[in-house]
């Protein structure tokens, strides 16, 4: 287990984490409404939006590893970064061959990012307001084995993708509301 140590850090950190999360809130909702809207098949716009997500995890977590090195090894979040990045690459190359291969390379990439998810806020846990991120974690976990499922069914759709990042933007809300006490030094 990471421990920080210094107060200081601990709001530092907890400040710049609150303000990642509130964006990282506002983009899977409006991420997750857009898709909803082309959700039933994988044209040009719904091929961008899953290809973006993926992209827009590279780009919080690189904020992450940067805002919270004083707290720890940042190994886990690189990790992050690298798979997200692979899983933008896979999802481009999954959509010429229809929604199940999306769905396989999504589930797999929400299954792996949920586990990094999930022992990054482990290690965090001293700072608050994890809590939301290690459940969240575990969500995902699921949900990307119910993604590689779904490739299976007869006529999969993406609208569970698009469903995935609303309660993992409800998470970061909350998560960001209990930060700001860490935040304040408290």
């Amino acid at each position: 287990m990471t421990t920080l140590a210094a107060p200081g850090i601990f709001s530092t950190t907890a400040s710049a984490l609150r303000r990642l999360y509130f964006v990282r809130f506002a983009f899977a909702i409006v991420w997750a409404l857009v898709m909803l809207t082309t959700a039933s098949e994988l044209g040009p716009l719904a091929v961008t939006l899953l290809v973006l997500y993926p992209l827009f995890d590279v780009a919080a977590a690189v904020i992450d590893a940067r805002s919270s090195r004083g707290t720890g090894s940042p190994v886990l979040l690189y990790v992050n970064i690298a798979v997200s990045l692979l899983t933008a690459i896979g999802v481009a190359i999954a959509s010429t061959s229809g929604i199940p291969s999306v769905l396989r390379v999504w589930g797999a990439w929400a299954i792996v990012a949920g586990l990094v998810q999930l022992i990054v806020g482990v290690t965090r846990r001293e700072m608050g307001g994890q809590w939301p991120m290690i459940i969240s974690g575990a969500i995902s976990v699921l949900a990307g084995g119910s993604f590689v499922v779904m490739a299976g069914a007869d006529d999969p759709t993406l609208t569970n993708a698009a469903g995935y990042a609303i309660p993992g933007g409800i998470f970061f809300l909350i998560s960001a509301f209990r930060l700001g006490r860490a935040a304040k030094g408290n």
